[in-house]
């Protein structure tokens, strides 16, 4: 008979919906059930592709002995993190705390006043591989909520005092010492590895902020060192296994240090993260190889995780038929029997490494070892005719892996990272001259803006099947925020401006802390928490704190709101010890540091007509100009009365297009189109 997470939406607790285990989901019921039976609550937090969930729902929560014990002595609550960042969020500081390493699924025993005292990750049902048995820990649990529970409740009131203090992130001092960014660039070449490309050993993951501020600050200083940083990293993990050769798109991250064998699971965040880190190398290089790799994610994107409401799905799991990766992997055999030509079959399993021997468990995953054009010398052959061939092969290939069971999809839309993936689509979109990728970010952000919100116009933060639910977090306003910006870079309409203005107001409004400075993760009419964060660090996604910076900057700059640039400088300052002693895990707060204190410029572009300028539209998209705003002047149409400031007095020349340059609202004198492009 399934437990009560039957009804939920959330494909993550329902797939837990059939176990013997008496699962609540987290609310009311749960709570209160813990208060009146004066029993610990087991808190299990894990997300759907999250592999090690599966083996210990598997192993553990389809025990009936284990369930039977759960049962009886425990109120146990199942949470999936992408739902509730929130919760993830407190008691993954818990777990660290008490073990020094945290991880999915996550395991906290908490006191019915929802205090933390014990908690781990994963662990096998009974003792084995060096950790203690599920079993074990249950009946030690209870042993001590039982028998020395004055200690227990000692343990978790010092732990949640704690959590409380870590969670302010208090700034001893709100000055920022200089050189923040140059240390945090210090510390990513400490940690460079200039063969294989990323930051550390294995296993390793995309650093996605941290290549945002080295791009940026290369194009501030134009340090020969930075660059290659940048490249060889893009340029590996697009050669890597971790890069979907056949389909697009990234896996969550290398388990080696090749970028060779991913951990296979398809994050839409890291996604879009990673699609703007490869347009802006476009931009900034002109590199085709990096456009190719945008335009193959985005194509994913749009083919594999796009709702027919316009909304984007969260992730791809890992497993298929029980087995990690099986979807992704080939044998020789496969191969020559799918492309028939035997010459043909050779260069691609050549090209792809793929080996009798195989590079994953027997099996191979497609990868580069070397650059095509490497290849294409060693075949006596041309580049472009090589990646033609090569291209009409991996076409046989992916229709044929279309037929296999594909790995399980988690469709619900959550608002945030639909932001990551509407500001990459918008970028790629304009920078590559792919309307059918701006169209798809403009109806995703219509969709997330008309269908998660509540009553009272406020966002929701999750949505599934018709139902829109749970308040929304920071991460959904400022990604959304810093999304409908991009929006507005793509398309220089001012309506999406507009919703940019809109949804950071909401922000300072139910987020920000007036007496000291930054935004807190929950609103101000948020269920009430052991602790309220504020969160500095990035993580596999950027801090919101140092999103909503760089949001308020770029308005503050566009539309001469100093308030804005008082509230993106005070956020900072809020960070100061973060900024201090780990520069470089607040990456996002650095970009919108270096934007900040930049001198940037605001180039207006006044023509006649619309059409009259599309082609320096379109040549600026192409560029890299990551401390330069735009705004768009129209002879005979309404002006924005919030660009009033920096359009005013700006018209075309002898009726032609004209470029006015304008840092800190003065203007140089107007130039043509040619002038400005320097052709």
């Amino acid at each position: 008979m399934p437990n009560r997470l039957a009804h939920e939406t959330s494909p993550y607790l329902l797939q837990h919906a059939n176990n013997p285990v008496d699962w609540y989901p987290w609310g009311k019921e749960a709570l209160e059930k813990s208060v009146q039976e004066e029993k610990p609550i087991f808190l299990s937090i894990g997300y759907s592709a999250c592999h090690w969930c599966h083996v210990m729902e598997h192993e553990s929560f389809e025990s009936t002995e284990i369930a039977d014990y759960l049962n009886e002595h425990y109120v146990s609550i199942k949470v999936d993190r992408e739902e509730r960042p929130d919760l993830d969020q407190i008691y993954m500081n818990a777990v660290q705390l008490l073990t020094g390493h945290g991880g999915w699924p996550m395991s906290v025993f908490l006191t019915p006043e929802l205090m933390p005292f014990f908690g781990g990750t994963y662990w096998p049902p009974t003792a084995g591989r060096g950790m203690p048995g599920f079993d074990q820990v249950l009946r030690a649990v209870v042993d001590a909520w039982e028998n020395r529970r004055e200690i227990a409740l000692e343990q978790s009131r010092l732990l949640t005092e704690r959590l409380q203090k870590i969670g302010l992130g208090t700034a001893e001092s709100t000055d920022i010492p200089p050189g923040r960014i140059e240390m945090a660039v210090y510390q990513m070449k400490e940690s460079f590895d200039p063969q294989h490309g990323g930051f550390g050993s294995a296993p390793k993951f995309p650093h996605t902020m941290n290549i945002d501020l080295l791009m940026r600050h290369y194009v501030d200083t134009r340090h020969p060192e930075l660059l290659p940083m940048v490249t060889t990293t893009l340029d590996k993990m697009a050669m890597g296994g971790i890069y979907d050769h056949l389909g697009g798109g990234f896996a969550r991250y290398s388990v080696d240090e090749y970028w060779l064998v991913p951990h296979f699971e398809k994050m839409l965040y890291d996604n879009g993260l990673l699609i703007s880190n490869y347009v802006d190398a476009y931009r900034l290089t002109k590199d085709d190889n990096y456009a190719r790799v945008a335009r193959e994610s985005c194509d994913y994107i749009l083919r594999d995780m796009t709702d027919k409401l316009g909304g984007f799905f969260s992730t791809e799991d890992a497993d298929s038929e029980g087995e990690e990766g099986k979807f992704y992997v080939w044998s020789p055999a496969e191969v020559d029997q799918l492309l028939g030509d035997p010459g043909l079959a050779e260069r691609f399993r050549q090209v792809y490494d793929i080996t009798e021997r195989g590079n994953f468990e027997g099996h191979s995953i497609p990868r580069l070892k070397k650059p095509i054009a490497a290849y294409a010398h060693d075949f006596g052959t041309t580049e472009p005719a090589l990646r033609d061939e090569l291209k009409a092969a991996r076409k046989v290939l992916f229709d044929a892996r279309e037929k296999r069971i594909h790995p399980g999809k988690d469709d619900k839309i959550l608002a945030s990272w639909n932001g990551l993936m509407i500001e990459a689509l918008a970028k790629a979109g304009a920078a590559l001259q792919e309307v059918a990728y701006v169209d798809a970010a403009k109806k995703a952000a219509t969709f997330v803006l008309e269908k998660m919100t509540d009553e009272a116009g406020r966002l929701l933060h999750t949505y599934r099947h018709g139902q829109a639910k749970l308040p929304a977090y920071l991460d959904d306003y400022t990604y959304l925020a810093s999304a409908m910006f991009a929006l507005y870079e793509a398309t220089l309409d001012t309506a999406w401006l507009a919703k940019s203005q809109k949804l950071i107001d909401t922000a300072i409004e139910h987020f920000y802390d007036q007496e000291s400075g930054g935004f807190f993760y929950t609103a101000d009419d948020h269920e009430q928490l052991i602790a309220r964060n504020k969160d500095f660090y990035d993580h596999s996604v950027p801090s919101g704190n140092g999103v909503a910076a760089l949001v308020l900057a770029k308005l503050g700059k566009l539309l001469g709101n100093d308030n804005y640039l008082q509230l993106a400088q005070q956020t900072m300052s809020a960070a100061a010890d973060v900024l201090q002693k780990h520069p470089i895990a607040a990456g996002q707060l650095l970009v919108a540091y270096d934007y900040l204190h930049q001198a940037g410029s605001e180039v207006v572009i006044a023509a006649p007509d619309r059409a009259s300028c599309e082609t320096l539209i379109h040549a600026i998209h192409r560029q890299y100009q990551p401390n330069t705003l735009f705004a768009l002047a129209i002879e005979g149409e309404e002006q924005d009365a919030s660009l009033q400031p920096l359009l005013a007095g700006k018209s075309a020349q002898e009726g032609q297009p004209t470029v006015y340059v304008c840092e800190n609202f003065q203007c140089n004198a107007p130039v043509s189109t040619a002038e400005y492009l320097g052709t």
